[in-house]
């Protein structure tokens, strides 16, 4: 289901849709439980269509159509910045490090210590 069909609906409509498509994936987890449901994308196609219907619903209960042009106009805007990060990137020079890396100290030599003893009781029985 396509969210420009989505939209043309009215409210009632999409509830009522909403509802079937609820039931609709109820009935098909139940089958797939128990091994009756031979097509199982489609579990995953009626949480996303119910997901579009709930967002629609949203949309138009905040401010009608135009929220959902806003919507339509930022996701434009966001593709048309994504395009030139390549060239950024390139135009960017790599970083050079500023002081060359000091040595390291040499490690400091471990302390002897005397070893434990281990002792071991044998349990007599």
């Amino acid at each position: 289901m396509k969210a420009k069909d989505l939209r043309e609906r009215s409210l009632e409509d999409l509830k009522e849709l909403e509802k079937s498509i609820t039931a609709d994936k109820f009935q098909s987890r139940l089958k797939n439980f128990t091994n009756r449901l031979d097509n199982t994308s489609l579990i995953k196609k009626a949480r996303r269509d119910l997901a579009r219907i709930k967002t629609i619903l949203v949309q138009k209960a905040a401010g009608g159509e135009a929220a959902v042009k806003a919507v339509a106009k930022k996701k434009a805007a966001t593709k048309k910045k994504a395009a030139p990060k390549a060239a950024v990137k390139a135009a960017v020079p790599k970083a050079t490090p500023s002081k060359p890396a000091a040595s390291k100290p040499a490690p400091k030599a471990a302390a002897s210590k005397p070893a434990a003893k281990k002792t071991t009781k044998k349990s007599e029985a």
